[in-house]
């Protein structure tokens, strides 16, 4: 089986590395030519140009001879790019899997209520209606063609390299405080177990929610991380008077608690770090 992956970012690359063994070939996008080197060097993945400008001539060809595909480039208000430029490759294709990479804000805000796959999406930024259209898209292939396409919405996603800890010790953690806020949080290794648990049942139409089991206000994983390392903790910052960009901002503007049931329910996923302070923990020495 061979893998390709538009994208390869945070998630997607620690995807793939958990994922090579499954497959014969790993092939995947980046938008810059110097990082794509770079990768292909680090890691043995052919590595493709995808971006804005132009894109290798090379991967309809690859995308023929694929056998799953992880979809992790984000839209724009033109839509898909993927989609936009190879979904009729797609379509001829040997494809059977492909995953989705969207996010838990097409739920938009729950008044910090309970929800699960079965709440009906109320994307309430631009951002989040347009993530909702591209799953619809991806959707309406999987019934056109046959192809089992699934959907993984993911909470706020931390790892190594990319966690609390690393803010607090580069100094640019905040602990910004907004009465009842709370969100929930994924460590990227449990979004890897989980897609790869979906390749071992595949499901078309599928939705899942991967997060952890227990969200919780920002300023509460912040002072953990302090407490846990040591490390000085900011002041306090009111939400109303933060310093803070409009996407920033927008996340504070959406309150709920996800249930991710269906993941351990019909994939069997056991997550390695359930809660912020088990993700933390791991993340204390190699953060």
């Amino acid at each position: 089986m061979n893998l390709f992956i538009f994208g390869l970012g945070f998630t997607g690359r620690r995807f793939a590395e958990r994922a090579r063994d499954r497959f014969q070939t790993v092939q995947a996008t980046v938008t810059d030519p110097a990082a794509a080197a770079r990768i292909a060097a680090e890691t043995g993945f052919t590595m493709r140009g995808f971006g804005p400008e132009a894109d290798d001539p090379r991967i309809a060809d690859d995308l023929a001879d694929t056998d799953a595909l992880l979809v992790s480039a984000p839209p724009s208000e033109q839509g898909d790019p993927v989609l936009r430029r190879y979904e009729e490759a797609i379509a001829a294709s040997r494809i059977g899997w492909i995953g989705y990479l969207s996010t838990i804000g097409v739920y938009g805000d729950q008044g910090g209520a309970w929800i699960e796959e079965t709440t009906p999406p109320a994307p309430r930024s631009a951002r989040s209606r347009i993530r909702l259209d591209a799953e619809a898209a991806w959707f309406e292939l999987g019934a056109r063609t046959g192809k089992a396409v699934q959907v993984f919405r993911l909470a706020g996603i931390y790892g190594p390299g990319r966690n609390p800890i690393v803010k607090l010790r580069e100094g640019r953690s905040q602990r910004i405080v907004k009465a009842g806020q709370v969100f929930n949080r994924i460590h990227v290794d449990d979004i890897a177990t989980t897609l790869l648990a979906s390749l071992n049942r595949p499901r078309p139409g599928a939705v899942y929610n991967v997060t952890d089991d227990e969200p919780a206000p920002p300023q509460i994983v912040t002072e953990h991380a302090a407490a846990l390392t040591g490390l000085p903790l900011p002041p306090e910052i009111d939400f109303e008077t933060a310093d803070l960009s409009p996407m920033a901002r927008s996340f504070y503007g959406e309150n709920k608690r996800v249930r991710n049931r269906l993941i351990r329910d019909e994939l069997g996923v056991a997550l390695a770090y359930p809660t912020y302070r088990a993700g933390l923990a791991a993340l204390k020495d190699e953060a």
